[in-house]
């Protein structure tokens, strides 16, 4: 019942001021009724009573037919289920997170629970945690090796992102490598084509730029140009640690000094993180760096229900009419 007075509601409520004179239609009809059954009550009443019980149906229709009014008149004050909520509009934050999908992020050389965990998982971890608490904001995912890939697009929707990142995994593109000045420029391609006031890239890496057109400074003035911001994170230990089928590739270096100049030509900031703990917290002071602001307000949703009463007046007159057809009034 609460629910109800909560949600129902009249948008012209002026109409319902019609139901006085149909209550005062009633009333005087009810005295007739009275007034009658004193006057004539008599042992002739007995004579006409077959015809009485012939005319009911008449009796019925007509009372049917002044009912009609209750539901047309609350169907022309029109009634409406209201629902009513706050909404918030996006932050005009938008960011891409792009992020190394080379064969080196199989090393396992962090550690959680006591148990190795490679590289991708963590950083897939945290840029999960890193989506789930931006909710205002507009975020998209790159994925690179040896060439890049736009995995998401820039969006709201970040439960259909998550499912996107949820679905990266190793080897998924066959160029192999590290082309971070490749990854970059993808990045800012997309971010370019949106009209935000701040448009920032993540940069997850654990090697070397060693394949890719464009160097990895050349894409950070690309960016710095566009007014893009890039934070960049390099990820691991120094010293890594085989895992799976990586002896087969040269273990890369980190090429921290490029990482460093890249952030710094864009307004951005660096981070090494060297274990899961390093690699969280990393995010979180990139989350505090880059506060969303976004904006509230009340939307109103009415779902009109007029129509069910207008169909039952309709139905009322229809049957009231058909009674009276069948059985019309006695002849004075």
């Amino acid at each position: 019942m609460s629910e109800f007075i909560e949600h129902f509601r009249f948008a012209q409520p002026q109409w319902l001021l019609l139901l006085l004179p149909c209550l005062l239609l009633v009333l005087l009809r009810r005295g007739r009724g009275a007034e009658a059954a004193i006057r004539f009550s008599s042992l002739s009443v007995l004579v006409s009573l077959g015809a009485k019980v012939r005319h009911t149906a008449y009796s019925i229709g007509f009372p049917l037919l002044l009912t009609a009014l209750i539901p047309a008149i609350l169907g022309m004050a029109r009634p409406v289920w209201r629902n009513e909520y706050q909404a918030k509009t996006a932050s005009g934050i938008d960011i891409v997170v792009a992020l190394d999908v080379s064969l080196s992020m199989s090393i396992d050389d962090f550690v959680e629970n006591g148990m190795p965990l490679r590289r991708m998982e963590a950083a897939k971890d945290v840029v999960h945690d890193f989506i789930k608490g931006r909710p205002d904001d507009r975020i998209g995912l790159v994925i690179y090796s040896g060439q890049p890939y736009v995995s998401g697009p820039i969006t709201l929707d970040h439960d259909w992102l998550l499912k996107r990142l949820s679905d990266v995994r190793l080897e998924i593109l066959e160029e192999q490598g590290t082309a971070i000045g490749s990854a970059i420029a993808a990045s800012a391609d997309k971010l370019n084509a949106r009209d935000a006031k701040s448009r920032i890239i993540v940069l997850i890496t654990d090697g070397a730029s060693n394949s890719g057109k464009l160097s990895p400074i050349e894409a950070a003035e690309l960016s710095k140009t566009l007014g893009i911001k890039i934070y960049t994170v390099a990820i691991g230990t120094k010293d890594g640690r085989v895992a799976g089928n990586i002896q087969r590739f040269p273990r890369q270096e980190f090429d921290l000094p490029t990482l460093r100049k890249i952030a710094e030509l864009t307004g951005g900031e660096h981070y090494w993180a060297q274990n899961v703990a390093a690699l969280k917290d990393t995010f979180q002071t990139i989350d505090r760096l880059e506060k969303s602001e976004s904006e509230s307000h009340s939307v109103i949703e009415d779902t009109e229900l007029f129509v069910w009463f207008l169909g039952a007046a309709g139905l009322f007159v229809l049957v009231g009419s058909v009674l009276i057809a069948l059985n019309p009034p006695p002849s004075p």
